[in-house]
Order: C-alpha cells, then structure tokens, then sequence
C-alpha cells in the first residue's frame, strides 16, 4: 500500500500515477476542502476506470500498513519535520520527502529514522513518463534506495540526473521567465491564449508559460519566487502583480480547478468557447510578391507557392533571384524526401516561383512581405518605394522580428496597409507567425493578412508594435540570465542545459539555444530591445558581448557555448 501525505499539486500528481499502476493508495491531508476537492476528482474519474479506491482521510494513523510514504507537504521546514515525525510514529516504511527547498539530510535527521528517509527532486509536477531524480542521502539504508527505485519503476516514471546546483539554476531561469510572461500579459501586451501559443510554437515548448504556471500552482509559483527575491535581490523574482492578486484569490492553478485557465473535476482544461473570426476578408491573398534573397526571403516564397500562391521573388539582381529559387527548389527536393510534401507538391509549386530584379514586378500582387536586412535603413527607403509601386488594395508586411513596423508603416507613405508578418526560421517548418498591429493598421488589411497566414497553414497570434513582439521580448531576457550564470565560480554549462530540457521537458537549454539562434544575432537582438525598451532584465549580456568580439558565433562557425565541450570539461 502507498501511503501519500499532503494533496496539493505534487502530492495528487503522485496520487494519480499511484493509482494508474495498481496501487492500494491512502492519501492524507490535514484540509478537509482538499479532500473533499480530491474525492470529487476520482469519483469523475472511476466512471471511466476500475482502478483500486483510494482511501481518503485526515488522519496520518491511516498509514500504519503502508509499504512506502510519500510526503507531499509544503515546502517549510518546521511543517515537513512534524510530518515526518508523525509518519515515524505510525509506519517503519520507507519514507520519499518531495522537497524542492529543503536539506534532504536535515530532514532525514530531523524526522528520527534517517535510513528511511530518502528525496525526489523534479522540476515539474510529474505526470506519466515524467522524470525524477532520486536523492538519497549517505544515511539512506540500501533497503530504502531500493524501495525508492522500484517506486519509481512501478509509476512509470524516468529516472534522470540532474543535481542540486543545476536544478536549482533551471528552476531561477524559468521561474523568472514565467514570471515575466505574467508581467507582460497584465501589462496588456497581448492575450492569454497568444503568449502560450507563441512561446509553445516559436520556442518548440511542451506548454506555454501561464499553462505551466497553473499545472506547478501559482501559489507554489509565487512562494518559490518570493524565496529567490529574498535570496538574491533580483527584481525579475518579486512576483508579479497580477500572480499575487491570483494566488489572494485563490486561484491557484490547475489542483483549485482555475488559475490562468478554468479545470474540470477530472483536472482537465476546460476549453473556451472558439473566437469566431468569420469576418468578411475584403482584400483576400491570391498573388505574392517576396523581397529578399536570403534564408528567410526564400522560406516564406516556398511556403507561400507550396500553398498554391503565384509568387514573385525580388532580389537585387537577376543572379541573386535565380540563385535564390535554385536553392527553393534543393530545399522542396528535401521536403519530398523527408515526407513534408509529396513529389506533386513540388512539381505544382515550382511553375508558381518568379525570379525578379526589379521592384516593379510586384505591383501587381495582392501581398508584398519584405524579408531584406534587419536595418531600418534599409527598410525605410524599400517600403517608401512600395508605397507608390505596389496596386492600391495591397496589403504591404514586414518580417522584421524586432524593429518598428510602425517606422516601416509611415515611411510607405500608406501605413493603413501595413502589417508585421514575422515568419520563424525555418518557415516551412515553424507554424507561428507573429502578427504585428500597428495604431493605424485598417481592419482590412490585418483581417486580410491573417486569413492568408491561416492558408498557409500557420498559427496567427496577434502582437503589439513593440521591440520583440512576444517571443523575442520573453525569451531573451531568460538567455541572458543563463550567460549570467557564467559569472559565479562552477557554473557547468552542459549541466544547466540538461537540468532545463530534463527538468521542465524543453527542447534545449539556454546555452544550446544561444548557439543556435546565433551569439552574434542573439546579441543584436539583446541590443535592440534594451535599448527600445530601457529595461534591466534586457541589458545585453556582458559575457556574451566578449564572446562575440572573440569572433565566437556559435554553431555556424562551431564558437560557442556547446560547440567544444566534447572535448573539455564546460565549467567555467
């Protein structure tokens, strides 16, 4: 029998996998709301299952049978140390402390059975096949260690390794980036569901940050930030307003049944009625200019003839357009290969690309999307031009990823007609566009843009005209808090990156992530944020300004964070 002690959002989480894999299970809480919340949830549950009861009860005496104790409680030393006790007094089993704060030893000491005590450290919550790190300490008697692997087997959990230090790292560098996106979505900058779909699919994150915040709980969240507030001074941990008035309200997350989104008995998100965005598109897409011949030029002119669209690539000569529909061309071939579209896809989409050199060739076009340099003096003078060359009913886009569309806007001469279309790189294969309004942006042309964005198969998400939209306003901040790490005595980079993508299940970690995008344009971007937005949590990083300058640009020139390290130790 599994005995667990404390039903918040850890202690229900383990509940549930217990009782998937056959377990007999009683469950203690001191709170009776939480019970009786708990019991709701599994008596939804068992219509569907015939899984074992589970005994609910308030009394801890209830666990005289159990053959391993799950504590659960929160995370206060005092608290955890009378549980433990109490659990000593009624059961010899082996006990597992879910700490995340705490001193494993001292609480092993403390509860006066230290051979049966042992920790569980992970990041999140864990469901099905999430990972967990067992921490026993050297008082921990064999017999225990091997109840506590065996548990771990029995739930269907992963076992991983991750470490005190680098958890502790993981756990600042997200928290604090979850905290931001609370910021950044009470201050008005864009809407619940955008800032989850955009760092989901701009980032490749298994949820959004205010999803991930209500499955932690906000009241968690908020204690846990609070604690680094008070460790470190940093400003980016003092929780959100917004948090605070949430966690006051008693909205704490997905165990309360509603934090950011509402939850059924079951746990479950409880969908929002659809928006019906069935408005009249009065300036539909059919024909598409593109200019630029780069990466980003030649993604968004393959997805948008992938698509059935005519489209036109402008460069600056006849060579460079030719060279850059050669290379579409190679990149469909390798999309038939890999199973992205099929071998009539290609043959369809090749006849619908047009080489150009002259800017008069889209004046016709339904869409013009500027991809040219990340330079607004580059830019301004090209949309001032498009401002007479292209057809009236136009709508004019700019892929910029954190420069004005607003200043964009105004230089066309027509800025009703511009929008922000910030495609990510690859364009076939990322699905989020970052949709950018400006104050005199005309219905009809965002109305338009988005429907065509739709076509393509992508995920509109609508942004303010502000440096970084969404994604790169939330993400930089997060990398250059890792950069900053390097600062302190012992921080091993290889380490921080595993305890991010095992912990909380991202892709990659920040260092990784850093070579990709590129240190030298991560930097920029950094630069152009800061100095647009003058705030502290966006100063470019003083280690990564010296990289840079070393001539290190991650892993296209293999001079980078992780570009090396197979060769050496990365502890700096």
């Amino acid at each position: 029998m599994t005995g667990i002690v404390g039903l918040g959002t850890v202690g229900e989480a383990f509940l549930y996998l217990a009782r998937r894999a056959g377990h007999r299970i009683v469950a203690v809480d001191s709170d009776l709301d939480v019970l009786a919340r708990v019991g709701n949830r599994l008596k939804a549950l068992a219509k569907d299952t015939e899984e074992p009861p589970v005994v609910l009860t308030d009394d801890v005496a209830a666990l005289a049978d159990a053959t391993m104790v799950i504590e659960a409680v929160s995370d206060d030393l005092a608290v955890k140390t009378d549980v433990l006790r109490r659990i000593g007094e009624v059961s010899q089993a082996p006990v597992l402390t879910t700490t995340s704060t705490l001193s494993v030893p001292h609480l092993a000491i403390a509860s006066g059975r230290p051979e049966t005590v042992s920790g569980l450290r992970f990041l999140v919550p864990p469901g099905p096949a999430g990972t967990v790190e067992p921490v026993p300490t050297a008082l921990t008697s064999p017999s225990t260690t091997n109840a506590v692997d065996a548990l771990i087997a029995e739930l269907g959990l992963t076992r991983v390794e991750i470490g005190a230090g680098p958890a502790a790292d993981a756990t600042a560098l997200v928290l604090a980036y979850l905290n931001r996106s609370v910021a950044f979505l009470d201050a008005g900058h864009s809407t619940r569901d955008d800032i989850d779909t955009a760092m989901r699919l701009g980032c490749g994150l298994p949820t959004g940050p205010l999803q991930l915040l209500d499955i932690i709980g906000l009241d968690t969240a908020h204690a846990t930030l609070t604690r680094l507030r008070q460790q470190t001074g940093d400003a980016s941990f003092a929780p959100a307003p917004l948090l605070t008035r949430l966690v006051d309200a008693g909205r704490s997350g997905r165990k309360a049944g509603e934090g950011f989104y509402a939850y059924d008995n079951e746990g479950r998100h409880i969908t929002d009625e659809p928006v019906d965005r069935s408005t009249t598109v009065r300036r539909p897409v059919r024909t598409v200019a593109v200019l630029g011949s780069g990466v980003m030029a030649r993604g968004i002119a393959e997805v948008t003839a992938t698509a059935g669209h005519p489209t036109v690539l402008v460069a600056r000569s006849r060579e460079k357009a030719e060279a850059a529909l050669a290379a579409i061309a190679e990149s469909l071939t390798h999309s038939v290969r890999r199973g992205r579209i099929t071998a009539q896809q290609k043959a369809a989409a090749l006849p619908l690309l047009t080489p150009a050199a002259d800017l008069e060739a889209v004046a016709d076009r339904d869409l013009v999307i500027e991809a040219v340099a990340e330079d607004l003096d580059v830019k301004r003078p090209l949309f001032s031009r498009l401002g007479t060359v292209a057809k009236p009913e136009a709508i004019l886009a700019t892929t910029t990823s954190s420069l004005s569309v607003t200043a964009c806007a105004k230089a066309s001469g027509r800025p009703a007609d511009v929008v922000g279309m910030h495609f990510f790189n690859p364009a076939p294969a990322l699905r989020l566009v970052e949709l950018v309004r400006t104050d005199e942006t005309s219905d009809d042309a965002f109305t338009g843009a988005r429907a065509f964005a739709t076509v393509l198969g992508k995920t509109p998400v609508t942004c303010p005209d502000r440096a970084g939209f969404i994604v790169n306003c939330l993400l930089f901040p997060y990398l250059g808090a890792a950069v900053d790490l390097l600062q302190r005595p012992g921080t091993d980079i290889r380490a921080t990156d595993t305890a991010i993508q095992d912990g909380y299940g991202y892709p990659m970690g920040p260092f990784a992530l850093l070579d990709t995008i590129g240190l030298d344009v991560s930097l920029t971007i950094q630069h152009r944020l800061y100095d647009q937005l003058a705030d502290p949590e966006h100063k470019p990083a003083l280690l990564l300004e010296g990289l840079v300058a070393a001539g290190a640009l991650g892993r296209k020139n293999r001079k980078g964070f992780r570009t090396a390290d197979r060769r050496r130790s990365s502890t700096l």
